[in-house]
């Protein structure tokens, strides 16, 4: 009797441990992170783009939250990657610019990306499209936690190498409008196919959304993370038959109306499952639009330059989240923020453990739930090149600091994929109120000398920190990005 009762109360224990991890397992959200390439914060429809419809977005913010002062970590493809997915400035992980397929370095396997800090909750993790963290193998996604990967290495406009690393040469004389050096598509860590044409450009959203869709019937039992990362609205711009010609806008309005489409199959997939309430959806870009190509770049919706700029034309960025039952629907958020607070808000929503080296998001979660007042970030700093402090931000007051940029100011943009030239200009110190203009037009540092040295405290904490190559300093926490040599050592 008594070996029957002790056998009786260990299976109630293991049922209860059982119902234990099965009750955690699904209390655990999935992660959806919609990550669009040079998409301007004038792109989508809650924000004003015009002659081509965005529904599928444009319902996401009506369900979720949109914010208006939201930030890439940089204004330039890998190193703005780098930020999100390891919710650091990429200067501090020796990410900068961004990667050329020649490139023999990559993220290093001593950073945690927000694949690694779910698997630690037992997440499914995929990833579609574009990476641009180092295309050899030690720097894929496989190698960074993620479980499944379909996808481009890197741009879809870089005149790529072999496979093994070796250039090819590029004749920069032609527009991307015909044939041109192959892409490698990369399914988990192996080449499968090329994209070759302007056509087989076309055929990407599609190819990633499909895989997106399939990832989520894989996993839909399981708490997952999926990270979709477009290649378009980078040029050179491709589309499907199923949008050719469907917008007013051109081209690009069709590109527009494909990616929103497959934001659409995304959202009808976790429908078809139930998942609505269980997942959250982050739909954000990586940098602002590259205005010098004219009509096959975006808008930044008055905001000043674009893409590679740390004007806030260059680096604010449309952002919609939605988390049913959590963040508030229809609601819109002012305050600061940044993809580099995702990793962070996602640990703590997760229960998961943050990496023990230093990271610089912070958890936005009271942002999420609309509570009032709430206001983790206060300071954010505009890095560009590879360590230079060109702005800091504090509340809605941005200080720009000397320095030379590219501008799309005072030359004509190109045409149907065509770039036009850049100039080039130069900044003084400068205090703007975006509160007031967000556009950056009047500088008013003479009227407010107490704020401008407020914010030059925050200056001297980034150059103690991270550095800045415009004063010489070097920076005290810096980390090194990934070497072949480093992983071929192990």
């Amino acid at each position: 009797m008594k070996r029957l009762w002790l056998l009786s109360l260990f299976v109630l224990v293991l049922i209860f441990i059982s119902s234990c991890k099965t009750d955690t397992r699904d209390s655990l959200p999935n992660v959806v992170i919609i990550f669009i390439d040079d998409q301007g914060y004038g792109d989508i429809g809650p924000n004003g783009a015009i002659d081509y419809n965005t529904p599928n977005i444009d319902k996401l913010a009506v369900e979720g939250m949109r914010f208006t002062n939201f930030y890439a970590a940089q204004a330039v493809c890998s190193a703005s990657r780098a930020g999100l997915l390891t919710g650091c400035y990429p200067n501090r992980i020796g990410i900068s610019g961004a990667l050329m397929p020649w490139a023999k370095i990559g993220i290093s396997d001593k950073e945690m990306t927000i694949a690694q800090l779910l698997k630690q909750k037992g997440y499914a993790t995929g990833m579609v499209g574009k990476w641009h963290l180092g295309h050899l193998k030690p720097f894929l996604p496989l190698q960074h936690g993620f479980d499944d990967y379909l996808g481009l290495p890197y741009s879809n406009d870089m005149w790529p190498v072999d496979y093994d690393g070796t250039p090819v040469t590029k004749n920069s004389s032609k527009p991307w409008k015909s044939k041109y050096p192959p892409l490698p598509v990369i399914d988990g860590n192996k080449k499968v196919e090329e994209i070759r044409t302007l056509d087989d450009q076309g055929k990407l959203t599609t190819m990633y959304t499909e895989r997106a869709v399939k990832f989520i019937d894989q996993h839909h039992n399981e708490p997952f993370f999926l990270y979709v990362a477009h290649s378009m609205v980078h040029v050179p711009l491709g589309v499907s038959d199923k949008f050719k010609g469907k917008s007013r806008q051109g081209l690009f309005g069709d590109v527009m109306m494909e990616v929103d489409w497959s934001v659409g199959k995304i959202m009808t997939t976790l429908d078809k499952y139930h998942l609505r309430d269980k997942t959250l959806v982050i739909y954000t870009s990586d940098n602002g639009p590259w205005l010098n190509f004219g009509n096959h770049a975006g808008s930044t919706g008055g905001l000043r330059e674009g893409k590679g700029t740390s004007w806030e034309g260059g680096q604010r960025e449309p952002c919609i989240m939605r988390w049913p039952g959590v963040i508030p629907e229809g609601s819109i958020c002012n305050k600061l923020s940044s993809t580099i607070d995702i990793l962070p808000t996602l640990a703590a929503i997760t229960g998961a453990k943050l990496p023990d080296h230093i990271i610089d998001g912070v958890n936005i979660m009271p942002l999420l739930k609309g509570v009032p007042d709430a206001n983790p970030r206060n300071v954010f700093y505009y890095y560009y090149h590879r360590n230079s402090l060109e702005a800091v931000r504090k509340g809605h007051w941005k200080l720009v600091l000397p320095h030379k940029y590219r501008s799309y100011v005072g030359v004509l943009p190109g045409h149907d994929g065509f770039p036009g030239p850049y100039n080039t200009d130069s900044t003084g110190l400068a205090l703007y109120n975006l509160r007031r203009d967000p556009g950056e037009r009047y500088n008013v540092l003479e009227q407010h000398p107490d704020i401008v040295e407020d914010i030059m405290k925050e200056v001297e904490k980034a150059r103690k920190d991270l550095g800045d190559d415009l004063t010489g300093h070097l920076g005290e926490n810096r980390r090194q990005h990934g070497t072949i040599e480093e992983y071929e050592k192990q």
